[in-house]
């Protein structure tokens, strides 16, 4: 429950993600207005004809003047100069979040622009993406039931903290918490090396010279894996580049992994390789019982 309804709140980037975060506030009832704010003109046209914002800013002196709230939904690369050019109008009431797939770059920048707003600077991830991108891809329930991690400053307020909690909550998010460095070591493991990997299988096949070939004869195996590779490039380009160093410890430990089993079939190790697909199976089935429920 929210103790109090927002009245302005700023989402900057009404893609997917932010325009889905507009859309279930406006379904609770918890905004009295929407103020869109983005590099693509043509991206807002569409964001206010589908009634995700109310209105088109021009730039963030107008934008932030009384802001309750302020989402940064761009993709992370464009966060740091986003908080820089926000500061200087940044007033004492607003609160900011945002929804980067990466933390420690997002902190950076945070400290380095917006040290004198650290206590109402609550940065967060929700776990939400889809390949489809786009202000008409947005949905007032993207966020229900799924996974939305706060990585709070230690400057943070209570109220602060709490008041972003309320916004992300009433999305239908569950909420949990943990420090920046967790969280990008965390999701370089389970988010950005699979994205890494499905682009590289079809990168692969796609430059290969009979790669038409290889494509007709792809099925539902090659199309449930290489899934994620219809996601955004220039998101994923700088997800990678921001979280490179926990990314490239993964990649090495995964690279180790596929040595061993390259050895397994060069030594024709039947039982070994069962046993790798077994207790693979066996892991994924436990966490699927365990996280999507029926």
């Amino acid at each position: 429950m929210v103790s109090a309804p927002f009245g302005r709140v700023v989402v900057c980037g009404v893609g997917l993600i932010g325009g889905s975060f507009a859309l279930a506030l406006k379904r609770q009832g918890l905004v009295r207005e929407v103020v869109g704010l983005g590099r693509s003109r043509a991206s807002l046209e569409e964001a206010l004809s589908l009634g995700i914002i109310d209105s088109i800013s021009e730039g963030w002196a107008d934008a932030l003047r009384a802001a309750d709230l302020v989402l940064l939904a761009m993709p992370v690369g464009s966060m740091t100069a986003a908080m820089e050019a926000m500061a200087p109008h940044l007033e004492p009431q607003t609160l900011v979040t945002d929804a980067g797939s990466t933390k420690r770059d997002i902190v950076e920048g945070i400290y380095t622009h917006l040290r004198a707003h650290l206590d109402r600077i609550v940065p967060a991830h929700p776990i939400a993406g889809a390949e489809r991108s786009g202000a008409s891809a947005a949905t007032a329930d993207l966020y229900q039931g799924r996974k939305v991690v706060l990585t709070p400053l230690v400057e943070n307020s209570a109220e602060a903290l709490a008041r972003v909690r309320e916004a992300w909550g009433a999305c239908g998010a569950e909420l949990s918490e943990m420090s920046p460095q967790e969280h990008d070591r965390v999701f370089a493991a389970v988010s950005h090396l699979p994205h890494l990997l499905a682009f590289a299988l079809v990168h692969d096949i796609a430059e290969r010279a009979n790669s038409d070939e290889l494509f007709s004869f792809a099925a539902s195996g090659f199309r449930d894996f290489s899934r994620i590779a219809s996601s955004h490039p220039e998101m994923w380009r700088d997800i990678c580049i921001a979280n490179r160093h926990a990314l490239q410890a993964e990649l090495d430990t995964y690279l180790s992994e596929l040595a061993w089993i390259r050895a397994l079939l060069a030594q024709g190790d039947g039982p070994a390789l069962e046993k790798l697909f077994t207790d693979a199976r066996d892991a994924r089935n436990a966490w699927l019982a365990g996280h999507f429920k029926a």
